[in-house]
């Protein structure tokens, strides 16, 4: 098997389709056509608790599914079946969007909450369809190609509609409503058309796949088993529990940012600039942030986003005006990769390496978890209190819950750089 053929090219591209739904849908304009056309004329912190609620009970299904989805993807024989219905259910729900009237959140709502879980969902298919396109030497390179490709696929494709909402009538748009809602179509469509090559040329390797029940047995059984050992390694133990919090306040941060900036009536078109911004910073801050983790140690690094972090949650609560919404995303934009790669970095150093597939299953089925408390939390303090700025601030508990532990957490001593 070359290091690059035609298998791994069909599944590198599979990222460049689906990470559409990621930077079009759920971050980008979603949150914005939910607030100002499905819910208009409802109050700001209604609709911020619509949203909220939304990525919540996402977040909620696909935790729950994770363990039985990892059981039948481990043992592989019908990934590319999964991946298919996953892939079909995420299309289908976004171009359905399009045909959600003005006023009809209940439906925007629950057309969003499936396609998260297919957006969710096909990936646990998708990243096991691995071992059948590289050799595990090539794992690295071909994973962050496809990481890449994500990347560059959902950007360049949210730039387009981007373009269509600044100039609609260039494109034989109405307004920037119906380009909006077209840009909808444009998602279902890439993902489609990008991820026909993964079921046209990736072949899976025969496996014996459990049946549904035997799966959330042997799921939740391993689960289980494996917490029972997590609990055992402290380092692990707590390393986890404070990924559990901050990941949580980054996961909300990605996914209400634009949600809270309408709430301060900040323009939608300088909202989706700024997420553009985070984008484009991201990208080399993650490298950069690599080298850093180097230097200072991988978990001052992640001491390090966590202090910026929070102090954005701060920033926002006082934010007034819409050039220091461009500096927060810059700021957002540095660290946003950097805490991702460095806590899977130091996740690797702290568990037993001869176990690390079993360690690693359980480290991304919580990361499904940590998508729920922080979108729930917003929610109910804005409903609350009536204030987006409180709701925002809420956030800043997590981070900073999560570098308390973090800090008990000491680095293995093989690494140099931190104590």
């Amino acid at each position: 098997m070359s290091r690059l053929n035609r298998a791994s090219w069909s599944w590198v591209f599979y990222d460049w389709a689906n990470s559409a739904f990621a930077t079009t849908v759920m971050a980008g304009f979603f949150p914005i056509f939910l607030k100002q056309y499905w819910s208009a004329g409802v109050d700001a912190t209604e609709s911020t608790f619509q949203l909220g609620m939304a990525n919540s009970l996402a977040g909620l299904i696909v935790a729950l599914l994770a363990p039985v989805l990892g059981a039948i993807a481990d043992r592989g024989g019908r990934r590319m079946k999964f991946l298919l219905l996953f892939t079909v259910m995420g299309v289908l729900s976004t171009a359905g969007l399009y045909f959600v009237a003005q006023g009809d959140w209940p439906w925007a709502v629950a057309l969003f909450v499936v396609g998260t879980v297919g957006f969710t969902a096909g990936t646990v298919f998708y990243d096991a369809l691995i071992v059948d396109v590289a050799r595990p030497r090539d794992f690295d390179f071909i994973s962050g190609l496809g990481y890449a490709f994500g990347y560059l696929g959902g950007g360049v494709l949210f730039a387009i509609n981007v373009w269509m909402t600044l100039q609609p009538g260039m494109f034989g748009l109405a307004d920037a409503a119906e380009a909006v809602r077209v840009s909808f179509l444009t998602v279902a469509i890439w993902w489609s058309l990008f991820a026909i090559p993964v079921f046209l040329f990736v072949r899976e390797t025969p496996g014996s796949a459990p049946g549904l029940l035997e799966a959330a047995r042997q799921g939740w059984r391993q689960l289980i088993d494996t917490f029972r050992e997590v609990r055992t390694l402290k380092p692990v133990f707590l390393f986890l529990a404070a990924y559990w919090f901050y990941i949580d306040g980054v996961n909300t941060i990605i996914k209400m940012a634009v949600d809270y900036g309408l709430s301060l009536g900040f323009q939608s078109a300088d909202l989706i600039t700024a997420l553009l911004l985070v984008q484009f910073v991201g990208f080399p801050a993650a490298i950069a942030f690599g080298w850093l983790g180097e230097r200072i140690g991988t978990r001052h690094g992640i001491l390090l986003a966590l202090i910026v972090y929070t102090g954005v949650t701060f920033w926002a609560y006082h934010l007034d005006n819409v050039t220091e919404f461009f500096l927060m995303a810059a700021a957002i934009g540095l660290v946003q990769g950097g805490v991702q790669s460095l806590s899977r970095s130091l996740y690797a150093q702290l568990i037993p390496r001869e176990r690390s597939a079993e360690f690693f299953g359980f480290y991304g089925m919580l990361g499904k978890f940590a998508a729920i408390v922080g979108p729930m939390l917003m929610a109910w303090v804005g409903l609350a209190t009536g204030s987006s700025r409180l709701a925002i601030l809420s956030i800043a508990v997590l981070f900073l819950v999560g570098g308390a532990l973090l800090m008990l957490v000491k680095q293995p001593a093989t690494s140099t750089a931190d104590a």
